[in-house]
């Protein structure tokens, strides 16, 4: 049976990047990495994420920041989409990045500015 705070955690990180996501992220899991995707539902999405202390766009913008930082390019895709869904807007993500640039250094912030780029193409959000 899952937890209360797993399902708290479920809700959030469902509203946040959506049953998409959550769907490509479930179909290539197996019964060892699925332990993973429990432990980040729980703890990331039901203790975190689902405080109270900042809206959801703005934790989306700040976990950009530091996805960004840490030169995570392959979970900024999803995250985009999420802070997307949170209220953000692709100018706002932007200027995430273009400050990242000033303290992460132009590689990290380029990596994540073509992650950008990328997602708002295929969302039609620019040609």
């Amino acid at each position: 049976m899952k937890s209360a705070l797993y399902k708290k955690g479920l809700a959030t990180r469902t509203k946040v990047m959506g049953k998409k996501h959550l769907a490509k992220r479930h179909a290539y899991t197996d019964k060892f990495s699925m332990q993973q995707q429990q432990f980040v539902t729980e703890y990331a999405w039901g203790a975190f994420w689902s405080r109270k202390d900042l809206p959801l766009k703005i934790r989306s913008l700040v976990t950009l920041a530091m996805i960004t930082a840490l030169g995570k390019d392959d979970e900024l895709k999803g995250h985009i989409l999420g802070a997307l869904n949170n209220g953000a807007t692709p100018e706002e993500i932007m200027g995430v990045f273009h400050h990242a640039t000033v303290y992460c250094g132009f590689p990290a912030a380029n990596g994540a500015v073509r992650a950008g780029a990328a997602v708002f193409r295929e969302l039609g959000l620019i040609k």
